[in-house]
């Protein structure tokens, strides 16, 4: 059968200061009157019964999630004691759902996207799962809408016979996150795509794959899949979890594995992954602001300023990010809003400030 999961674990420290320890972004509604881990669930709702949803997440944040999707039963939620990036925890998750289906085709994920076209989401996802059964890795690469330096890039190989409108392309190679030059270079070229973290493939196939590409995770994997559905099964994983390293899917596993293919798509595709995101999110007014608060301006241009019940005025100001809480304001230049996790780790170092996280 094919499930969907919802990678839901983040902290979201550039969305500082209204993502928080205790209200992280994913619970955050930015677009629309649901959150982004609601918008996530529904979205799935056509192709996938709630019982066939799963959600990978730290254990600290499952509570509040469940409040957002009462109807997701308790057992969806594949809990981590701690955070250890990407690969652990779709490694985690595929052990789950191999024990419970064999031949199980997997959907990863993410809560903190947000897609304009979801008819044309949905397609992409049948067609991925039809290649993930013969057992392709499948990734749905985003058509460009400029030379971004904020997404790693798939360079596009031959293409694969397809019976439908969708193309699909062996990929060629991974690209970290470039240059500005290598990115205009990418673009330009046509034959490549934004990479989103988008992947269809069977459970046993990306297990294959951590097995020959990180024997140690796999170890430990296997250690905590003999023991699911047992009393033991929360005290073996709090006891391995901690000592599983830290990795991405993509440079653990994605760039050397075999049979991986893209399906490039346009779905109007957005990474809320900063304040910048906005940009996407909203159209500007006349003056280029981006305004979600009660606001008054004179001669104020180029700035984004989000709030809640309190009037932000503004007198002279460029090129601005502002965002305003109940306890908290940040005032950023546009150009350095990606610097606001350095904020968050500030907060960390002292105590005093630790209210704030």
């Amino acid at each position: 059968m094919f499930y969907a999961l919802i990678m839901a674990g983040g902290s979201g420290t550039r969305l500082w200061p209204l993502s928080r320890n205790a209200r992280p972004k994913q619970t955050l509604t930015l677009v629309g009157n649901l959150s982004m881990f609601q918008s996530a669930v529904d979205r799935l709702a056509p192709l996938f019964a709630i019982d066939d949803i799963f959600v990978v997440t730290r254990k600290d944040q499952s509570v509040i999630l469940s409040s957002q999707i009462p109807s997701l039963p308790a057992r969806n939620f594949f809990n981590e004691p701690v955070g250890r990036g990407t690969a652990p925890a779709i490694g985690l998750a595929a052990i789950h759902l191999r024990k419970k289906d064999p031949e199980a085709v997997m959907a990863v994920l993410t809560a903190d996207h947000f897609i304009k076209n979801k008819e044309l989401f949905q397609q992409s996802l049948k067609k991925a799962s039809q290649l993930a059964k013969e057992g392709y890795l499948v990734t749905l690469g985003i058509k460009p809408t400029g030379p971004s330096t904020g997404f790693g890039y798939i360079h596009h190989g031959t293409a694969l016979p397809s019976n439908s409108p969708l193309p699909v392309f062996k990929i060629r190679r991974f690209v970290e996150k470039p240059d500005a030059q290598t990115a205009r270079e990418m673009v330009a070229d046509g034959h490549f795509s934004w990479n989103s973290g988008m992947f269809i493939w069977r459970a046993d196939r990306i297990l294959e794959e951590i097995r020959n590409q990180m024997p140690e995770l796999y170890s430990q994997l296997m250690e905590i899949e003999d023991v699911i559905g047992k009393p033991v099964y929360d005290d073996v994983l709090n006891r391995i979890w901690p000592s599983v390293g830290k990795q991405t899917i993509d440079y653990g596993v994605m760039e050397n594995a075999l049979n991986v293919v893209v399906i490039p798509v346009d779905f109007g595709w957005t990474d809320i992954g900063s304040w910048a995101s906005m940009d996407e999110l909203y159209e500007p007014d006349e003056k280029g602001n981006i305004i979600k608060a009660p606001y008054a301006g004179i001669d104020s241009s180029h700035i984004t300023v989000i709030g809640n019940s309190r009037l932000v005025a503004a007198i002279g100001i460029n090129n601005l990010v502002v965002v305003e809480t109940e306890d908290a304001v940040l005032i950023c230049a546009r150009d350095r809003e990606q610097e606001v996790r350095e904020i968050v780790e500030i907060l960390k170092r002292d105590k005093k400030l630790h209210k704030w996280l």
